[in-house]
C-alpha cells in the first residue's frame, strides 16, 4: 500500500524559508516521478514542481529561481525547499507519486504572513 506523509508546513514571514518532507513508503522515489502540488483557498490544485526518477526537475514559473526539489533516495524522501517566500504561495502543499493512477498525500498547510 503506497503512503505519502507531509510534514514541515507552518506560518513564515515573508522573505522566509521552509522545507517540506514527503516520506514515501509502499514505492521507492528514486524511481518513480514524485512531484509537489498546491491549492490556496477558493483555488485549484496547481502544479509547483517535480522530478523525474533520473533526477530531472521542473518547476512552475511562479516558483521557479525560488524553490528547490529534491530526494534523499536512503530516506525514500522527497523535498521542497522554499526560500524567499511570499503572501501569494500561501497554500495547502501535496505531494503526488506519479505511479499508476497517482497517490496523494493529505498535504500540509503553509502560511505566508505580510
Amino acid at each position: 500500500q503506497v503512503q505519502l506523509v507531509e510534514s514541515g508546513g507552518g506560518l513564515v514571514q515573508a522573505g522566509g524559508s521552509l522545507r517540506l518532507s514527503c516520506t514515501a513508503s509502499g514505492i521507492i522515489v528514486s524511481i518513480n516521478a514524485m512531484g509537489w502540488y498546491r491549492q490556496a483557498p477558493g483555488k485549484q490544485r496547481e502544479w509547483v514542481a517535480k522530478i523525474l526518477s533520473g533526477g530531472l526537475t521542473n518547476y512552475a514559473d511562479s516558483v521557479k529561481g525560488r524553490f528547490t526539489i529534491s530526494r534523499d533516495n536512503a530516506k525514500n524522501t522527497v523535498y521542497l525547499q522554499m526560500n524567499s517566500l511570499k503572501s501569494e504561495d500561501t497554500a495547502v502543499y501535496f505531494c503526488k507519486a506519479f505511479v499508476s493512477a497517482g497517490y496523494w498525500g493529505q498535504g500540509t498547510q503553509v502560511t505566508v504572513s505580510s
